[in-house]
């Protein structure tokens, strides 16, 4: 067993087999260190809230298996892509169509740009875990990392906040804070997954005042 399988105790051995399936391409907001920080804020809600700890594993682990870049035309299908795959790799270990079918849903729920709704409370956590991701001093750093990795400036140096012009965070880093990540906070499925939001959306506009500050 590897170390980084250790890592996703108690399910490491379906880490080890899942691993070399969950990630694909060079985006390092949504590399192997990304699906373990969801993995632990799913485990964190799933020991208040119960469900399936194998299927959420399972889930958290090949959620982000197809990789489409932020500003591609495929991206709203990304998570129905990811979920195809899910399934599959999760046939060749032999697991029933029900779990297969559990797991698939929950992939294809998580992400923002599809707008599906979460039908059972596994896909619910794991909605919840990954929005986690995107939101505090992570969700921050991702924020600035993506907008690097497309291109983008980090502000505008006349109109920071977007008083006297449109939000456009494909421009300008800081105006995806406005466009989403502030509304991330609203939209969670699960009770303790409301409460660590509301903890991390407070850090997020901690880091905005802080970079308004220094600018």
């Amino acid at each position: 067993m590897s170390l980084l399988a250790d890592a996703f105790a108690p399910h490491a051995t379906l880490a080890e087999a899942l691993i070399p399936h969950a990630t694909e391409g060079d985006d390092g907001s949504h590399d192997i260190a990304h699906i373990l920080r969801v993995f632990r804020n799913a485990m964190r809600i799933h020991a208040a809230e119960g469900g399936d700890g194998r299927v959420l594993a399972a889930a958290v682990l090949l959620h982000d298996c197809v990789a489409v870049e932020k500003n591609s035309p495929l991206r709203a299908q990304a998570s129905r892509l990811a979920a195809e795959k899910a399934s599959q790799v999760l046939a060749d270990l032999g697991w029933n169509e029900g779990d297969r079918a559990a797991v698939a849903h929950a992939v294809t729920a998580h992400s923002f740009s599809a707008n599906i709704p979460p039908e059972t409370l596994e896909a619910k956590i794991l909605q919840d875990a990954d929005r986690l991701d995107a939101i505090g001093m992570v969700g921050a750093a991702r924020c600035f990392y993506i907008a690097g990795r497309m291109g983008s400036g980090l502000y505008d140096p006349a109109d920071p906040l977007a008083t006297n012009r449109p939000l456009d965070d494909k421009s300008f880093a800081i105006d995806h804070f406005e466009t989403k990540l502030f509304k991330l906070a609203d939209g969670f499925q699960t009770e303790a997954g409301r409460a660590l939001a509301q903890e991390r959306h407070t850090r997020l506009k901690t880091v905005l005042d802080l970079f308004l500050d220094e600018i």
